[in-house]
């Protein structure tokens, strides 16, 4: 091991409680023990992760957020007493590992509550709102402290909670801890004062309008928080740990509104003067740790940080926050191993939390400590497994419901939480693999191929692994994709996979009559009907090193052409983003957390957006384009970007032995082709 990580491997405690190293699993929705917006039952897989992450040397594990109240059908969490037997039953088995468990319970989302086309529709139909109520009650599910838009919905409002409601979920939240304890779980954490979930929306001024002893004063805007604490240490004792997901600061401009880091801004939400007298005062109310972060649904791209935000972007505000309590503090956020070693050696923190870094390698942390940091699969801080939550102009929540009821996945990893699924079975019958084409998703096939039995043969017509990944992971801010790159081609070598490069293959009947992959990804589509469109430079040629002026205008948005945007505008290009759609980024699948990051960064640096804006010609230093309502624009600029998405290009069609995977198959996204890829060498 690195001598500069030997801080996050000493023990600490939390209260009574002893961690064997300052390693946290922070919680992710679909990691759940007991179901994640589903009936309540001991979940399985939900166990398999967390006793991996465990057999792996984390210190403190913590399932994902597990609602007291279950908004899927209604259920009270301390009412099923069936899943708590179970789970007695499978704590010594956990606690073989040396780690401790913590679970987490959630009051609940308020308005940040995740609304889809479906469930604005229940909502307005008052038949099918009657209908629905027993398996959705929207109503109480979206209930905030006062009456608020919701975030992702325009038409499906949040009503003011009820006294009698908080009285309800305090007095779940005691039973469900106790019921947790006595099941064996070493400590249970509040969800929380953190990222504008319910409780939260109690502390904000600019949510909490109420004039009874929860609105006005911070005493009254925490009191929910305070009084949770105190139900359950009054149920389980003093000596029962009490973790608190904590936000230090809401990085809030208004309803729908960030703060970017750096940006100077009014804070509607929790700023730091009053921060620093919110964490004493939970702390006295019994908290025995803060397990912090920052921002909220409005922000929320601090809480989920896409590739976009620094690294440790929390890790300054929380090690501020630290000077304030008395009790352990953990901070989560981008956190990297040699960051949180220091500030831990230093006496500024005391554990680090890391989340989807799991999802991608369940071994991460063993690796770390055996020396081998170049075999950890890395988290391209994608979110297209684990949180692709999508919301633009006039859409909702746009994720499938499979998405939804299934989180906690991985691009990456096309194993996590899916173990039934996607499993490596040997082969029987060993059988040499030509693989046409040697980027990711000829790179995957080739290794759960080899993982198997059998003798995958990679054909790559350039000098080089990698494919249009190389372009894909060429932007300044991308180190991650270029890790992931590093590793896939590691594997390679390790796994001893035959690469033949500069073997440009085009037939596939010269390989024989044995099972052949076709891995040859999508051709740019050429806009051929625009004049000047020759004068354009294809994304991936300016990825991969074609060079642009000093004035560029991107034609499309989506997340390619914003991202092509972003690095420009970080060169001190002046840019021009072109957009037929009626948002910046229209696109499914693309986490809100990334997409708004992106839209509130072009606003901030002034950086001109035309939407509902097509292309009609490129000239010599301008492009001319046409608005939706007729009138024309001319934009000018040195360079023309074309941005305007992929047409599979398959070699040859899947028939027989003959198997299409990647982009050639269908155009999608990095989850998209390691999956497919995954599961074509599965079937071979």
């Amino acid at each position: 091991m690195d001598e500069k990580l030997k801080a996050l491997f000493t023990p600490w405690k939390i209260g009574n409680v002893e961690i064997k190293n300052r390693i946290v699993l922070t919680s992710m929705g679909g990691t759940d023990l007991f179901g994640w917006m589903e009936k309540n039952h001991f979940d399985r897989d939900g166990a398999h992760f967390l006793m991996e992450v465990a057999k792996n040397n984390a210190g403190l594990v913590l399932p994902g957020c597990q609602p007291v109240y279950n908004p899927m059908f209604g259920q009270w969490l301390h009412k099923n007493k069936k899943m708590y037997k179970d789970l007695a039953a499978w704590m010594p088995e956990f606690h073989k590992t040396g780690a401790k468990l913590f679970v987490q319970l959630t009051a609940g989302f308020g308005r940040s509550f995740t609304v889809s086309e479906m469930m604005e529709t229940l909502y307005n139909n008052k038949v099918l709102r009657v209908l629905s109520k027993p398996v959705m009650d929207l109503d109480k599910i979206t209930a905030a402290p006062s009456p608020s838009e919701n975030r992702w919905s325009d038409k499906l409002p949040s009503r003011e909670m009820t006294k009698e409601e908080i009285k309800e979920f305090i007095d779940a939240f005691a039973k469900s801890a106790k019921m947790l304890m006595d099941a064996g779980v070493d400590g249970v954490e509040v969800h929380a004062v953190h990222e504008g979930y319910l409780l939260d929306q109690f502390t904000l001024n600019y949510v909490n309008h109420r004039t009874d002893e929860y609105g006005g004063s911070l005493e009254n805007r925490y009191r929910f928080a305070a009084e949770i604490v105190k139900a359950i240490k009054a149920a389980c004792g003093k000596d029962f740990p009490v973790s608190l997901r904590y936000s230090v600061v809401s990085k809030t401009k208004g309803m729908r509104q960030g703060a970017l880091p750096g940006e100077d801004y009014k804070e509607v939400g929790r700023d730091m003067a009053e921060s620093e007298i919110a964490a004493k005062f939970l702390q006295d109310a019994g908290y025995d740790m803060l397990n912090c972060d920052n921002g909220t649904y409005d922000a929320w791209y601090w809480a989920h940080p896409p590739i976009y935000m620094p690294e440790n972007c929390n890790l300054e505000d929380v090690k501020h926050i630290r000077k304030f309590v008395d009790i352990p503090v953990v901070c989560a956020g981008r956190m990297t191993p040699d960051a949180a070693a220091e500030a831990i050696a230093a006496g500024e923190l005391d554990g680090a939390g890391f989340a989807r870094a799991f999802l991608a390698d369940q071994a991460w942390v063993t690796k770390l400590m055996e020396g081998h940091p170049e075999d950890i699969r890395p988290c391209i801080l994608c979110h297209n497994g684990c949180f692709n939550m999508c919301h633009y102009k006039g859409v909702p929540n746009d994720q499938d419901l499979s998405d939804s009821l299934h989180l906690s996945r991985c691009a990456v990893n096309a194993e996590t939480m899916q173990w039934k699924k996607h499993k490596i079975v040997p082969t029987t019958s060993p059988k040499t693999v030509h693989i046409i084409g040697g980027g990711i998703g000829g790179m995957e096939t080739a290794r759960v191929l080899a993982l198997r039995g059998h003798k995958p043969v990679i054909h790559e017509k350039s000098d080089h692994l990698g494919g249009v990944f190389v372009a894909a992971g060429a932007e300044s801010y991308k180190g991650k994709l270029r890790d992931l790159l590093a590793w896939y081609i590691r594997e390679m070598e390790k796994l001893q996979v035959e690469i033949r490069l500069n073997d440009e293959v085009s037939d596939v009947t010269s390989l024989g009559d044995g099972h052949i992959v076709v891995a040859t990804g999508a051709s740019p589509r050429i806009l051929k009907s625009i004049p000047g469109h020759e004068k354009m430079i294809e994304a991936c040629d300016y990825l991969t090193g074609t060079p642009v002026g000093d004035r560029v205008a991107v034609i499309g948005g989506g997340l390619t052409g914003s991202e092509i945007a972003y690095e420009l505008a970080l060169q001190g290009k002046e840019v021009s983003i072109v957009e037929m759609k009626n948002d910046l980024v229209a696109q499914k699948g693309v986490c809100l957390a990334n997409s708004s990051y992106l839209r509130e960064w072009f606003d901030l640096h002034k950086v001109p957006v035309y939407l509902e804006t097509t292309l009609s010609e490129v000239r010599d230093g301008s492009i001319l384009c046409r608005k939706k309502d007729g009138a024309t624009v001319e934009i000018p600029c040195d360079s023309v970007i074309s941005s305007a998405g992929y047409i599979p290009a398959p070699l040859a069609k899947a028939s027989g032995k003959v198997h299409l995977v990647g982009d050639c198959a269908e155009v999608g996204n990095l989850k998209t082709v390691i999956w497919r890829a995954y599961e074509t060498a599965m079937k071979i």
